[in-house]
């Protein structure tokens, strides 16, 4: 085939070398059916190192394991523990859905292409690949965004705020899933596309293109999906926080009007209180979200404002911790949620991470606010 028949070929072949691999790049072993997709930036990068595929690999099968078993279990355990079974809780289950099915369906074709170390499926493939991802990151992003407000409504407003019901937490869910597929489905009507990216194991939007549907779509995406979100997280968990502290002051000055040193029993005094508990959580959550998807962000953003910078082994980043996010989703609210503590030590006692038997009674006590709003979060 020449030149005028396939172009791809004109383009690699017009880039100078500077490489020990000669005039071979990243993009010469993806399939010929799937050259159109390629943007003309990869050409110019010479094939990876074969021990970056064996590094993915191994990373995906290590947090493809985790992930998928540990938010079965969550599933598994909230779903059979009639306890758990509240409207906020519904949330976290929603969450442990994303996440399991992010990884179960994405990790397996990650792992061929590595040992192939290319894209080695289909056209279509590719496309459905890259609009399983879109649609389970956005869902997990999104579950986590209304946990922090049901949060925030609790602890914050009180008994002033509007109880959340079984039917309020399902519409929300469903305005969750509604939104994550209309993103998801706009790259296949030719807003944006989902194309084989950096070293060609996984497929993802385009944001190299520079056709303006592609350039509006990615950056009302980036709002919707990262600017607002990570808004929404921060300023519910200020306010959360703010919310702990007064809470705890107030505490203490009543114990230093009664002439007490602690207004809790001895066994609440010598260990942390729920509340700090609640918002070392938070901490947590904020950082960890923030981990997960500010690489895939930055990638994004460097491929529409400054291509030069984007690599194929700059283009992994985004993709390892946000995929890693699905691990650290089941062990945070493990470790929050004394209920569920409870209830997995019940049910696979090999995998419990219950420490003290009080910690449910404190944090089921339905009298202070705070503490209440723990037991739902």
């Amino acid at each position: 085939m020449g030149y005028w028949e396939d172009p791809t070929k004109m383009i690699s072949s017009s880039l100078p070398s500077t490489n020990p691999y000669g005039n071979y790049t990243v993009v010469d072993t993806v399939p010929h059916d799937l050259l159109y997709l390629v943007d003309s930036h990869w050409y110019q990068f010479p094939p990876m190192n074969p021990l970056w595929y064996n590094l993915i690999a191994f990373w995906m099968v290590l947090m493809g394991s985790l992930a998928v078993g540990g938010n079965f279990v969550v599933i598994w355990v909230f779903m059979c523990t009639k306890s758990l079974r509240s409207p906020a809780n519904m949330y976290v289950v929603n969450l442990a859905l994303s996440d399991f099915g992010m990884m179960f369906c994405m990790c397996p074709p990650i792992l061929v292409n590595c040992y192939y170390q290319t894209w080695s499926f289909s056209d279509t493939a590719c496309q459905i690949y890259g609009l399983l991802g879109s649609v389970f990151g956005t869902a997990s992003i999104w579950s986590m965004v209304f946990i922090t407000l049901d949060r925030y409504n609790v602890i914050v407003k009180g008994l002033s705020g509007t109880p959340l019901t079984v039917t309020g937490a399902l519409l929300r869910i469903f305005i969750v899933w509604a939104q994550t597929l209309f993103w998801g489905i706009l790259p296949l009507f030719g807003f944006c596309r989902y194309v084989p990216e950096g070293n060609m194991t996984a497929c993802g939007t385009d944001y190299l293109s520079e056709d303006i549907w592609s350039v509006v779509y990615l950056y009302l995406y980036t709002i919707d999906c990262y600017v607002l979100p990570l808004f929404l997280i921060i300023y519910c968990y200020t306010f959360i926080m703010r919310a702990v502290f007064t809470h705890e002051k107030q505490m203490r000055e009543q114990a230093k009007k009664m002439g007490v040193k602690s207004l809790r029993s001895d066994p609440e005094a010598k260990k942390t209180s729920s509340e700090c508990r609640l918002a070392k959580v938070a901490l947590t959550t904020v950082s960890l979200w923030f981990i997960a998807w500010t690489p895939y962000c930055v990638i994004n953003m460097a491929g529409l404002l400054y291509k030069p910078l984007v690599t194929p082994l700059f283009s992994i980043w985004g993709s390892v911790f946000a995929k890693a996010n699905a691990v650290y989703n089941p062990i945070v609210y493990a470790i929050s949620h004394p209920k569920y503590r409870a209830a997995m030590e019940k049910k696979i006692p090999c995998l419990s991470c219950a420490t003290e038997k009080d910690d449910d009674s404190t944090a089921s006590s339905d009298t202070a606010t705070v503490a209440s709003s723990s037991e739902k979060a």
